[in-house]
């Protein structure tokens, strides 16, 4: 069950727009998870208060949760019975001490279960339809969710299910998470959203998009959509310089990469533009490490009537044009 959004942000019910906002800035320095590496549960806290301020600073959805229609999670919840005991007169029987009605109307709409005005005796005050009365029993009994129950009369009952959550992972160059980032995303309704990517977003950030679900039936409302960014490894590229002689007699070569230098092997006769991959020493994630291409770039050494000599010699023996095939 969600905690109070006031509870997580750290204001109190009284406090202005400005002030839940300031309130949310400083908890989420405090909380958010590049400050707390060490903490496995930073993530979802901070995800809680994320969900609490996005309630909060939505004026009508506040409102609606000061006035206890809608909970934690911003879902409808049932706003109170009464009509049943209570040392009332006219307990048990259905009636007041001036034969009134005990029993109260109810309406459910986009503000929640309303109670109606005035218990009035007669037709238009009197007590809701049976069917109305067994629609609000399933509310109190777990029924909004699909569950069945039976009503005091030995009858049962069951309420439309509301929609389902479902969860969507997306998967994010690493780039792009620690930058900051927007990505598309194709919802079960088929509809297609723009998602914001904080800077720093690490693998397995999860993100709630409210009523963003499977649709419920007979107007009940939506499930929500829970999103997982899957940061992907990246790779790297790097242009490494070689000698000549290297190219044409093969070497072993120091190439630098994250980790430190590392020893290449080139074998005889190697291509300007031939590239070597070597795993796992491109950019780390918590899915695994990238991988390093290294592509090598022949350097020709200062010009000299020896180099001359053999360039002509060279020409004179290739068979032969390197750009056949362009």
């Amino acid at each position: 069950m969600a905690r109070d959004p006031y509870d997580v942000i750290g204001v109190a019910r009284s406090a202005s727009a400005d002030e839940i906002k300031r309130g949310f800035r400083k908890k989420a320095k405090a909380l958010h998870p590049d400050a707390n590496p060490n903490d496995p549960k930073a993530q979802d806290r901070f995800a809680e208060l994320n969900n609490a301020y996005e309630l909060l600073s939505d004026a009508d959805k506040k409102r609606q949760f000061d006035r206890g229609e809608i909970d934690a999670e911003g879902k409808p919840r049932f706003a109170g019975f009464e009509g049943f005991g209570g040392g009332r007169p006219g307990a048990g029987t259905g009636t007041g001490p001036h034969g009134e009605t005990i029993f109260e109307t109810f309406s459910f709409g986009r503000d929640g279960f309303q109670r109606g005005g005035g218990r009035t005796g007669g037709q238009a005050g009197g007590p809701p339809p049976m069917d109305d009365f067994f629609d609000i029993l399933s509310g109190m009994t777990g029924g909004a969710r699909g569950g069945r129950g039976r009503s005091p009369f030995g009858e049962d009952f069951s309420a439309p299910p509301s929609g389902e959550d479902v969860t969507l992972t997306i998967k994010v160059p690493f780039l792009d998470a620690a930058r900051g980032s927007t990505q598309r995303v194709v919802l079960p309704t088929g509809e297609s959203i723009d998602l914001k990517i904080p800077p720093g977003t690490r693998d397995g950030h999860r993100m709630r998009l409210r009523g963003k679900g499977k649709p419920g039936s007979l107007g009940r409302a939506a499930g929500d959509a829970y999103v997982v960014v899957a940061v992907e490894p990246q790779d790297l590229r790097l242009d490494l310089p070689i000698a000549l002689d290297e190219a044409i007699l093969g070497a072993k070569v120091r190439a630098p990469t994250l980790d430190g230098e590392v020893e290449l092997t080139l074998p005889a006769m190697t291509s300007s533009g031939k590239t070597f991959r070597l795993r796992g020493k491109g950019l780390p994630a918590d899915s695994g490490a990238g991988d390093l291409y290294v592509t090598v770039r022949i350097v020709l050494p200062e010009a000299s009537a020896d180099l001359e000599g053999f360039a002509r010699i060279l020409k004179e023996r290739r068979k032969g044009d390197p750009r056949d095939g362009l």
